[in-house]
């Protein structure tokens, strides 16, 4: 089922790993040109245009485009105690991380007089986008929500697929979340003409425009989010999820068979890939994946993804490679079951996020580390990070100069005026020591 990749005894090269390395991924510039229309016409159609392509689409057309108080409420009041308390643990670890990720002020002199403080503004108005589809994520609810939270957005609205067999509403565990966690605005839409509605919103409908949108989605999502950037902030274009895996001869087999199905579980896309010295770990992998995915509910999706072009077993000549490998990879999750856990770790420079030994397995990541789960795909880690409490403020400057400060600079701001060509520069500092 998953293929191998033999590396061993040759140079890797930068260039050449990114060509050999498994990966699937989508193209979403595809699919922009048919995303396009749809979002031109709700932009103008506001709402109405949203719940057209969401009959089309979802198979039904929700009473109200935004879900009722009551029906949060419902949902929050219907939920299994146990289901409830492990998303209480979530929010509870999640918002501690969060909350302590928010950077301080802070302020630079220059000199006597002349200092410049940087401040942190949050976006204002954020909208989160949940998906339906193959799975039911109140998991990225938390993950989006919190972090918007903790920055200081003052409004935040979550759009999330109406569900047919909920009566035009989304997932009653998706309102339960939302309720929860005090967000009162929530959206039955969907796909990409949920992105245009948030980006664009509709007055006559009551449906205020966002500044900033983030949340997972399919490449439809994605391609929508490409054509409303600049209108509105986005995060990171989100491909199929991925887990790889640094392991040696100390790594139980089970574990890593484990992590890599319950990847897989999630997507036919989904990669899941090992990077590993050992021939013996690489076999008995194998042996225990075949073995054991099956077992889920979703094998048939976990095989496909498994048996995918973008999933496989990377044999290296070494633990230097293997870490070279991962580091060229740049793994949405990467995981490390080495016989030295923090040594390695301390030598990946690019990765979504890092899982540490036995007992910090990806799907801890998911639903309660702590830690935050809309990470970077497709070899994006190389550039850019995941969602954080960072992700929802803006640094703004503050320059304060008193008179003494600027008489002391004027000469050195009026002669790189001049080198420019733009005198009225050098004028605008001048005038202040001239008499009117």
């Amino acid at each position: 089922m998953l293929r191998t990749i033999d590396l061993r005894g040759q140079e890797l090269r930068p260039a050449q790993l990114r060509r050999v390395l498994p990966r699937g991924g989508t193209d979403v510039a595809a699919v922009v040109d048919k995303v396009a229309p749809m979002v031109h016409r709700v932009r103008h159609e506001g709402a109405a245009a949203a719940l057209d392509y969401g009959e089309q689409f979802d198979g039904v057309r929700p009473t109200h485009l935004r879900v009722p108080q009551a029906e949060l409420e419902k949902a929050a009041s219907g939920l299994d105690p146990q289901v409830r308390q492990a998303i209480e643990a979530s929010i509870e670890r999640v918002r501690k991380v969060h909350a302590e990720q928010k950077p301080a002020a802070h302020t630079t002199e220059l000199a006597p007089g002349a200092t410049v403080t940087e401040v942190f503004r949050p976006i204002e108005r954020v909208g989160l986008y949940v998906p339906g589809g193959k799975a039911v994520y109140p998991s990225s609810v938390i993950m989006n929500a919190v972090p918007a939270q903790a920055a200081g957005a003052e409004s935040l609205v979550v759009a999330s697929p109406p569900q047919k067999e909920f009566g035009g509403l989304p997932h009653p565990t998706v309102l339960a979340v939302c309720q929860m966690l005090g967000v009162d605005e929530v959206w039955a839409v969907g796909g990409g003409q949920a992105i245009a509605l948030m980006a664009y919103g509709d007055d006559d409908a009551e449906l205020a425009p966002v500044d900033m949108i983030t949340g997972p989605g399919n490449i439809f999502v994605t391609a929508a989010k490409r054509l409303v950037r600049g209108v509105v902030g986005t995060d990171a274009e989100a491909g199929p999820t991925e887990i790889a895996i640094i392991a040696d001869d100390t790594a139980n087999p089970v574990y890593v068979a484990y992590d890599l199905i319950s990847q897989a579980e999630h997507d036919p896309m989904a990669a899941s890939v090992l990077i590993t010295a050992s021939p013996s770990l690489a076999q008995r992998v194998k042996v225990e994946v075949e073995a054991r995915y099956s077992a889920t509910a979703h094998a048939q999706r976990a095989a496909e993804a498994l048996g995918g072009e973008q999933s496989g077993i990377v044999l290296v000549d070494s633990l230097d490679a293997a870490v070279a490998v991962a580091n060229a990879y740049a793994a949405e999750h990467l995981e490390i079951h080495t016989a030295e856990l923090g040594a390695v770790a301390e030598r990946i420079k690019h990765a979504g996020a890092i899982f540490v030994g036995d007992f910090a397995p990806v799907p801890l990541g998911d639903y309660a580390a702590g830690s935050n789960h809309v990470l970077p795909t497709s070899g994006t880690a190389r550039f850019s990070a995941g969602l954080s409490t960072h992700t929802f403020m803006r640094p703004v400057n503050l320059i304060e100069y008193d008179r003494a400060a600027l008489e002391e600079i004027a000469p050195h701001v009026i002669a790189f005026a001049e080198a420019e060509g733009l005198p009225a520069h050098g004028e605008a500092i001048r005038a202040r020591f001239e008499e009117n």
